[in-house]
């Protein structure tokens, strides 16, 4: 009987403790690691991992300057002049998309070390007679791991741990190899990219080699653009659309101050994903069949009259990816 109120106990303090665990995190401010995510070692069905990601998010937001507008150049944009708008008002230069990209990792046991490497997938024309890139900047990538004293100490990743491949006519690859990783370290990226594709909008895995807490996307399209959005279906993604609005980066003085664009704002969230096949647990002394299905990754493709398409990321090839 004794035994039996012991695994009840257990039991208990174990989902307290998940649920405590899922109720604080994740930390999405980068720069100083949580006292949570410093004791999180995983989550029910993720207890055991070599690595776990904390956190992994996407943003971007479109940047219009003035000549970015209709003939008229009398109205904010909307469903009544969509029409008037063409492939000339999206040359490159006329608008950008500006995406910061966030990802913290915790190395579990020292056979996750790999975990802590990434590759950045971005666009490079490979043409002399025509000059066109997204560009990548202010990388940055943290180690932070706590010595025999318990104190934390922190040092910088520099670009000779960096490696560029390119993988075909319109894409390079940027390998990044984190050093001397132990079980217990913390890794956080942060990095930019600026792009004048206007029509292109960058692939996001919600799924990883590894469990992952906590994977977002936040986009804000303006409404001249239309994409057609293939969010993963799952019931650990959630995803949300409202009307939102940008405002005119200008000089003008014929675009009154304040002047905006209408905008569908994407948010999407996936909490808790395990990677595919990873076995799901029933209960506390019984390993079941059941299996952590295929999320998939979330793709864009411009729908917009006129707007030609620009060149696709390579065939399984994304974004941001955990080595």
């Amino acid at each position: 009987m004794r035994t039996i109120w012991t695994r009840v106990l257990l039991l208990v303090t174990l989902t307290f403790s998940a649920s405590m665990a899922m109720a604080q995190l994740p930390n999405e401010k980068f720069g100083k690691p949580s006292s949570m995510e410093w004791d999180f070692v995983g989550w029910g069905d993720a207890i055991g991992a070599d690595a776990i990601i904390l956190y992994k998010s996407m943003t971007a937001t479109y940047q219009l300057t003035d000549q970015v507008s209709n003939n008229t150049q009398s109205s904010d944009f909307g469903i009544d002049n969509l029409q008037d708008f063409g492939k000339n008002q999206i040359d490159e230069g006329n608008i950008l998309v500006n995406y910061q990209f966030k990802l913290r990792t915790k190395i579990l046991k020292p056979e996750g070390a790999k975990h802590a490497n990434i590759d950045i997938t971005y666009y490079n024309l490979n043409d002399d007679k025509f000059i066109s890139a997204d560009e990548l900047s202010d990388l940055k990538i943290k180690v932070f791991s706590k010595n025999e004293k318990g104190k934390v100490v922190k040092r910088s990743i520099n670009t000779s741990h960096f490696v560029k491949e390119r993988v075909d006519d319109n894409y390079m690859v940027l390998h990044v190899e984190v050093p001397d990783v132990e079980a217990g370290s913390i890794i956080e990226y942060q990095y930019n990219i600026a792009s004048t594709r206007a029509a292109f909008l960058y692939d996001w895995v919600f799924q990883e080699s590894i469990p992952t807490v906590r994977s977002m996307f936040d986009l804000d399209v303006p409404a001249f653009l239309q994409f057609n959005m293939n969010v993963p279906i799952n019931k650990l993604i959630k995803p949300s659309v409202t009307a939102g609005h940008l405002n005119y980066d200008t000089n003008r003085q014929d675009l009154k101050r304040g002047k905006t664009c209408p905008t569908n704002h994407y948010v999407v969230v996936g909490d808790y994903i395990l990677p595919e096949g990873h076995p799901m647990k029933r209960n506390a002394d019984e390993q079941g069949d059941e299996k952590a299905e295929k999320i998939a990754v979330f793709t864009s493709l411009i729908t917009t009259p006129n707007v030609p398409h620009p060149a696709a990321m390579p065939e399984g090839c994304t974004h941001l990816r955990i080595k």
